[in-house]
């Protein structure tokens, strides 16, 4: 089939390419020319384990192409993606704008049927705004279908080539038709491509991601009380991760969540609900503990040191929100650095990916090592807000011979408490007994 893809963000650029590998022809489109340019140099723009070998075998192959001209994308696409930023507003309301810009776009510029597919994460009703763009613009038939994505990064083509269900909402017959052929090679397994009206897969994202935060952050509010009362959080989540009801997944505690993902869905759940005059007080509490999660690290080293890191040097290894991938929007470790930066302490920080796009963002407000132990110079605790697979076994005995004092402030619960104890350090980690 030929496939149009509008946008080549973190969804659109693994969209493309995995639509792609399935021998579709897969036009990308983007007005950033020079991140286009980029791409058909061959350059991938962002980190996302396993992309890159799809990225360069489509485009020697010739299925995947890059474009700044959207003319020319939709010409002859039979299905249009549109996966544009849908960023918060300052009330919290997911911005519509681009992608009822494009609507308006592309409306002018098609000459027969096509299916426009929203892939962006939006609230209920875009697509009938969507649908309303196309009617005020062209007397073209087109099917709007929502098409929900649920890729988690660090393992998002995984999640695209073998997803767990996929979610269409439209009530075209022709519309179907089509989805179910475009996405059968991916559900040979048996998974399940479930239809419904599009009002009800727009909802399904959100509650999803919702789902998902709260239960994150239920987990947090079991660790600070297992602190209080001197209970595990580790013995605690085996014990209700054993109840198939609850599930193992999404019950580690840590300082937060964040990403692209779950703070603005949330928000913008909680917005959709009080247009609707519902309040909803589950969400609403998961979004204040979430905040207060992100810098309870922080507490706990204003706390250890008496109130006073005025004169500290600290290292803090991971910066990205979660492990294998780049991305560092609403990270706990930005927090965490601008807490302790505005407490007066200095920080040098370490993160296998991110050092980038951090740098773009704070600048020099921190300093930035080559690798995690370097981190460690000179610095009087070391932090950890990442758990990337690298700091999970490190070399104690060098961390010792470099960390000015064997303290650490472990937001990720990596080390094992008697191998603590027996190192000698003072540890302190989320939920758990610290460790003097």
């Amino acid at each position: 089939m030929k496939i149009a893809v509008i946008g080549t963000g973190y969804v659109g650029l693994v969209t493309g390419t995995c639509l792609a590998e399935t021998g579709n022809d897969v036009i990308c489109v983007d007005i950033n020319e020079a991140k286009v340019k980029q791409m058909q140099a061959g350059e991938v723009p962002i980190y996302e384990p396993g992309l890159d070998l799809l990225f360069h075998r489509n485009i020697e192959q010739e299925r995947l192409t890059f474009t700044t001209n959207l003319a020319d994308a939709v010409k002859d696409a039979q299905i249009i993606f549109m996966a544009l930023p849908t960023p918060p507003g300052g009330d919290g309301a997911a911005d519509l704008s681009y992608i009822l810009g494009a609507a308006k776009d592309i409306s002018k510029l098609i000459t027969e049927y096509k299916v426009i597919v929203n892939k962006s994460t939006v609230p209920v009703g875009t697509a009938d705004k969507v649908k309303a763009v196309f009617a005020e613009n062209t007397s073209i038939e087109v099917d709007v279908v929502s098409n929900p994505e649920f890729l988690r990064e660090g393992v998002a083509v995984d999640d695209f080539m073998k997803p767990d269900r996929v979610v269409l909402g439209t009530k075209s017959e022709r519309a179907k038709k089509l989805m179910t052929e475009l996405y059968g090679p991916y559900v040979r397994q048996g998974n399940p491509i479930l239809f419904m009206d599009e009002r009800s897969s727009e909802l399904t994202k959100y509650a999803a991601n919702s789902f998902l935060a709260t239960k994150i952050t239920f987990m947090n509010e079991i660790a600070n009380l297992c602190e209080l009362v001197g209970a595990d959080v580790d013995s605690v989540r085996r014990g209700i991760g054993s109840d198939d009801r609850i599930g193992k997944r999404f019950l580690f505690p840590g300082v937060g969540y964040g990403g692209s993902c779950f703070p603005k869905d949330v928000q913008a759940l909680v917005k959709s609900s009080d247009d609707y005059a519902y309040d909803f007080q589950i969400l609403k509490s998961v979004m204040e503990v979430n905040e207060r999660q992100k810098t309870i690290l922080v507490d706990k080293v204003l706390k250890y040191y008496k109130g006073d890191i005025k004169a500290k040097h600290f290292a803090l290894w991971g910066l990205a929100f979660k492990p294998e991938t780049d991305d560092i929007r609403e990270a706990p470790a930005l927090y965490i650095i601008d807490a302790l930066v505005k407490n007066g302490a200095t920080v040098t920080v370490f993160d296998p990916e991110a050092m980038t796009n951090v740098k773009n963002v704070i600048g020099d407000q921190v300093n930035y090592a080559k690798n995690q132990y370097e981190a460690l110079e000179d610095a009087d605790a070391l932090l950890i807000a990442t758990e990337w697979s690298v700091f999970r076994n490190p070399d104690f005995e060098k961390i010792d011979n470099i960390l000015k004092n064997k303290v650490v402030f472990d937001g990720r619960n990596l080390y094992d408490l008697q191998k603590m104890i027996d190192l000698g350090y003072y540890y302190n980690s989320i939920g758990r007994k610290v460790i003097d």
